[in-house]
């Protein structure tokens, strides 16, 4: 290209971007002073009028600024209509180029006279794009075909535009900082020359043809074929393409649509799936699917035919499974899974920023709507957009990241996200609604269960650290047969024995659309089996002289005292019979994140009323139970419930970083790995996750909640030891930030725990106006966290406890599970076996005479059969009984 065109290109867009920069900065100023109606009229002559000016600087320029019109007349979501409906044109219909360039290329390309190739050659192009031109005609044995021929000189055209939209991004990311696109236009230049070989272009259509055919992998994901049309390859050349011809409305043009009856949201959909199925079965897909690539069969079942194979990507199996995790992850609200797609394809923030990201990624993937409905949501999302970018500020410490969150951008994603951009424009031209997650979100499982894990899934991965026991060789025997019957997802089993670990096993993946493998240090949601470390708080609280079991609750928290629960003692919140069983239900129901608020939800539970009055009925306390119990822990002793089982447990037992009642702010981005609950995605839900719930919301590793039962075991003396898995049960260095988590729990004088057996841990106290923990190193850690010589007895309301629990009460104690194995009733001095159980699996219990604990996390929902079939096999293994409540054969 010559110096001179150059210069002239240059000088004619910055031109064209200055007058139109003005016109809209002097419209602003004059709208400002106009009635409403006034100011419409206004912006659609303004909107029109440099809609005009644009499309004819592009129609001049044409190259690679053409494709660029072409994707904003998609954009029907988010510009004007005047741009929409003037940029249209640029889908198909530019102006032909002199026909001795459509003569003569055929000819020099394929080495034949057009006579020779063709019975018949229509010199009006079908169709004039940014690259080449399409003329109908028919070969020598009547096939009826398309040949696409390339412009003269647009190959230095396009790479010459390139470098005009580089000089546009520095100069723009110079400017505004938070505008960098360079890694975007990097991703263009290394890609969009490719479109210049047709060669390429026919490899590129007969390989997407052929993925689009079904696709199964070892029999047990199977896609259907997705029912779409592409043109057949005839003959091809660097700068010529023969392809079958393809007989079709065009996709934008609706009234023609309407007349054949063709369904345009299930046309939609279909062209949807088709490059859901390139994107993650094929890693091959169309880049560049803007209107003009599309048509619709005249004949039913009035299919889409795809065009035009020319600019195409390819994407590496491990991108491809962290899209798909990425996607998943927003569907099923799963923050963990969503930050470790974002690691897994290159995307680093640099800050702890789950919330923001997930609403982010839900924004990229949200449905589409038909376009003046989707400039109204678009208006919100703005608006939202603001507040987000507000926050965020406000979480930033330097001037340098102010300028962005982001300080890594994978580039393989531009063209992903540029197609689902198009699609969304194309879903709003035709009026269609499209939720994309529900669309994409087969071809994203597929590609996570076949290729997304090791060994196509078919074998267990069990994390590598040193085997402890011949119990543990049998173990790992058991947990291949169960993933082989699909009964396991990801577990945990961890086992102490006389104070020793036997067993600590780490199997399978941490959720179902994240293949990781579960390491010894993960952290398992384990629900209701949260209650029996709430239980022992309060028993411990007891133990050191903050409260007595017997004391009414009103004592402690005057305000529990409303509508007639004066006479509730500590003992019936442990023993479920204060007779709130189903106390807050109704504003559950309502509003399920109601429970992520703590302060409010002690304000209800003091005011609720009783079913029945305490000690009555024996009634499982599913949610209330933490509550109340949590409550109770706060007034007593003027600190959060985080910060005492801080001091309580996480600190004596060594289990930082793996021992929380909700996880802490920053934990996803700082912590060990989160596995995901198969339960409702509610329970997955990073605001759930963090709330404080004493009842359900446990997350542990299974090392460290055997660990808290071997200690309650042995009537509170900590194991000396912890298992040799890696990394080292202790080692995480994270701290929880624990502040604001009650508004309750004011700072009281003495409130601190003391005891004779206690005076040298590492205690803790709290500023709680800061809302920062502040540890003070003392001497060596206590023998024991229990200095009472019956404790057990208390766990399990036995003993001088027995009158403190429901009379003929078989299942519960003071707030633990009572497990009684063959040799509970042998005869006199035996104790009773304890622990508590989570809905969906997850277990722990200790059986003191024979100095046993164990504890079990899974994360696929079970009902029991799976752990019962483990702690048989522990048992059976090391010759101790087992509770008879697990001796039930499995389901």
């Amino acid at each position: 290209m010559a110096w001179g065109s150059t210069l002239w290109r240059r000088v004619k867009v910055f031109r064209v971007a200055l007058q139109v920069f003005l016109d809209y900065r002097a419209a602003r100023k004059k709208a400002a002073g106009l009635p409403k109606e006034d100011q419409n009229l206004l912006w659609d002559r303004i909107h029109h009028r440099n809609a005009e000016r644009i499309l004819a600087a592009i129609t001049e320029l044409e190259g690679l600024w053409v494709k660029f019109g072409q994707y904003l007349s998609t954009r029907a979501d988010v510009l004007p209509e005047a741009y929409i409906s003037m940029f249209r044109q640029l889908q198909d219909s530019l102006p032909p180029r002199p026909i001795a360039e459509a003569t003569c290329f055929p000819q020099k390309q394929l080495g034949k006279p057009l006579d020779e190739l063709f019975s018949e050659f229509d010199r009006k192009p079908l169709a004039t794009a940014s690259i080449a031109q399409v003329h109908r005609a028919r070969m020598k044995d009547g096939r009826d075909v398309v040949v696409k021929v390339q412009h003269q000189g647009i190959k230095e055209c396009v790479l010459q535009d390139l470098y005009n939209a580089r000089v546009i991004v520095e100069w723009v990311a110079w400017a505004e900082p938070d505008y960098d696109f360079g890694p975007v236009l990097d991703e263009w230049c290394r890609e969009v020359p490719q479109e210049l070989n047709f060669n390429q272009e026919a490899e590129n259509t007969k390989k997407v043809a052929h993925n689009l055919k079904s696709w199964t992998k070892d029999g047990t994901i199977s896609i259907d074929p997705v029912d779409v049309l592409l043109p057949e390859v005839v003959q091809s050349a660097e700068k010529v393409l023969i392809l079958t011809y393809m007989d079709g409305v065009r996709i934008n043009d609706v009234a023609g649509l309407d007349r054949l009856g063709v369904d345009k949201q299930a046309a939609v959909e279909t062209i949807t799936r088709a490059y859901a199925h390139q994107i993650y079965i094929d890693g091959f897909f169309n880049a560049d699917p803007h209107p003009g690539n599309f048509l619709i069969s005249t004949q039913p079942p009035f299919r889409p035919i795809l065009l035009d194979f020319g600019l195409t990507k390819s994407i590496s199996l491990p991108f491809r499974q962290s899209l798909a995790k990425m996607l998943l992850a927003a569907a099923e609200g799963d923050y963990s899974a969503l930050l470790s797609a974002f690691s897994e394809m290159g995307l680093v923030l640099k800050l702890d920023m789950p919330e923001e990201a997930m609403e982010i990624t839900n924004f990229f993937f949200r449905r589409s709507l038909p376009a003046e409905e989707s400039v109204a949501e678009m208006k919100e999302l703005v608006k939202d957009n603001d507040k987000r970018i507000q926050r965020l500020k406000s979480r930033m410490d330097s001037k340098e990241t102010l300028r962005t969150p982001v300080s890594a951008f994978p580039t393989d994603s531009v063209f992903f996200m540029r197609v689902l951009g198009l699609l969304r424009g194309l879903s709003s031209v035709l009026g269609a609604r499209v939720v994309y997650l529900e669309i994409m979100k087969p071809y994203a499982e597929a590609v996570l269960y076949s290729g997304g894990r090791s060994n196509g899934g078919n074998e267990l991965p069990i994390f590598d650290s040193p085997l402890h026991s011949q119990a543990e060789v049998k173990l790992h025997q058991l947990l291949r047969e169960m993933h082989k019957q699909q009964r396991i997802l990801g577990v945990q089993v961890c086992a102490y024995k006389d104070g020793k670990v036997i067993v600590d096993t780490a199997a399978g993946y941490l959720g179902k659309y994240d293949p990781r493998p579960v390491r010894c240090d993960s952290l398992f949601p384990v629900f209701s089996a949260t209650k029996g470390v709430t239980a022992a708080l309060l028993h411990w609280l007891a133990d050191h002289g903050k409260l007595s079991l017997a004391e009414k609750i009103s004592s402690i928290w005057p305000e529990f005292a409303e509508n007639h629960k004066d006479a509730c003692t500590v003992a019936h919140a442990l023993n479920h019979t204060c007779g709130l069983q189903n106390a807050l239900y109704d504003v559950l129901r309502k509003n399920p994140l109601a429970m992520c608020d703590w302060s409010e939800m002690l304000k209800l539970i003091a005011a609720a009323k009783p079913e029945s009055p305490p000690g009555q009925d024996q009634k499982y306390h599913a949610l209330s139970f933490g509550w109340i119990c949590g409550g109770i822990a706060e007034k007593a002793t003027g600190k959060t419930f985080q910060q005492l089982i801080e001091e309580a447990f996480v600190t004596p037992l060594k289990v930082n970083g793996e021992f929380y009642v909700g996880i802490p702010p920053d934990f996803l981005t700082n912590g060990s790995p989160l596995s995901v609950s198969s339960l409702p995605s509610l329970f997955n839900m990073l605001f759930i996750r963090r709330a404080t719930i004493p009842a359900a919301n446990g997350h542990f590793s299974a090392r460290a909640l055997a660990r808290f039962y071997a200690t309650l075991a042995s009537g509170g003396r900590v194991p000396p030891g912890t298992s040799s898995s890696k990394p080292p049960l202790g080692s995480h260095a994270h701290r929880p930030h624990l502040g604001g988590s009650s508004s309750t729990a004011k700072r009281k004088k003495g409130s601190r725990i003391t005891g004779k057996n206690c005076c040298k841990t590492r205690s803790l106290s709290s500023d709680l106006s800061g809302g920062q923990i502040h540890f003070q190193e003392e001497e060596d850690a206590p023998a024991k966290i229990f200095t009472s010589g019956d404790i057990h007895d208390a766990f399990v309301g036995g003993g001088k406890y027995s009158g403190l629990v429901a009379r003929d009460s078989e299942k519960f104690g003071l707030g633990f599970w009572k497990l009684k194995t063959g040799d509970t009733s042998a005869g006199a001095g035996k104790k009773m076996a304890f622990g508590h159980s989570g809905i969906g699996g997850s277990f722990g219990y200790c059986d003191p005479d024979n100095d046993f604990a164990v504890a079990i996390t899974v994360n696929k929902m079970t009902l029991g059969q799976v752990s019962g079939d483990i702690v048989r096999l522990v048992c059976s293994e090391i010759g101790i009984p087992c509770p008879l409540a697990m001796e039930r054969p499995s389901q």
